[in-house]
């Protein structure tokens, strides 16, 4: 039975799982998560908390991109790894993975929130969110001096980096002078795997409320 997976492709946390997924060659299939009908009910019953995406196989339930690509690693051992066996290399890898998800991807989407009126006007136009980047950037910019992916080999942490890095740039654009972070996201958006969940997404780019920029993919 095909593992099924509930998205909408938009989504950067479902760009981080589809990652997983093609980075390790492990078939799944989609339910198109857009409002319509039967699938909006379906995925109401199954996961009352509507976050997604969320994984079945089978029985089983697998929500959050995190736990989707750890479930992949232990369901599949085999394929390509992407949280090493070394436990302390994967301290460095599960680290870095909360590292994009809480300190980039969150200040993300405050701002876009505050640009939609999701969130309470705060009457500094997001200053503490913008000064939360400016941090994150430049804590990147140092770590990827010498670095092709952020920690040994390409891995979960890499998967939460370019959907984040993609997104947070159209939000609060990286500045131009960190050419070592430009480099590691130019590095992420042609990788394979994350190239295809990006393509998978082109459709629905008009959706993105502050406008999806041209030339920056």
């Amino acid at each position: 039975m095909a593992l099924i997976m509930y998205l909408h492709p938009l989504s950067s946390y479902v760009q981080k799982a589809k990652t997983g997924f093609y980075e390790k060659g492990v078939a799944f299939e989609t339910q198109m998560l857009d409002g319509t009908e039967p699938v909006a009910s379906e995925f109401a019953a199954l996961w009352p908390i509507k976050r997604f995406p969320v994984v079945k196989d089978g029985e089983e339930l697998i929500f959050e991109a995190t736990a989707i690509i750890e479930y992949l690693e232990a369901r599949y051992p085999d394929t390509p790894r992407l949280i090493p066996d070394d436990p302390m290399k994967a301290v460095q890898v599960r680290m870095w993975d909360r590292f994009f998800d809480n300190y980039v991807n969150y200040p993300q989407q405050r701002l876009v929130y505050l640009s939609i009126g999701r969130e309470p006007d705060d009457g500094e136009d997001g200053a503490k969110w913008k000064a939360a980047f400016d941090e994150a950037y430049a804590l990147l910019d140092r770590r990827m001096a010498e670095r092709e992916w952020v920690a040994d080999e390409f891995s979960l942490a890499d998967c939460a980096a370019a959907p984040s890095l993609l997104y947070a740039d159209w939000t609060y654009p990286i500045p131009r002078n960190y050419q070592n972070l430009w480099a590691y996201r130019d590095r992420l958006l042609a990788r394979a795997s994350y190239a295809r969940a990006l393509d998978e997404a082109r459709p629905y780019r008009h959706m993105f409320p502050l406008g999806a920029p041209e030339g920056r993919d």
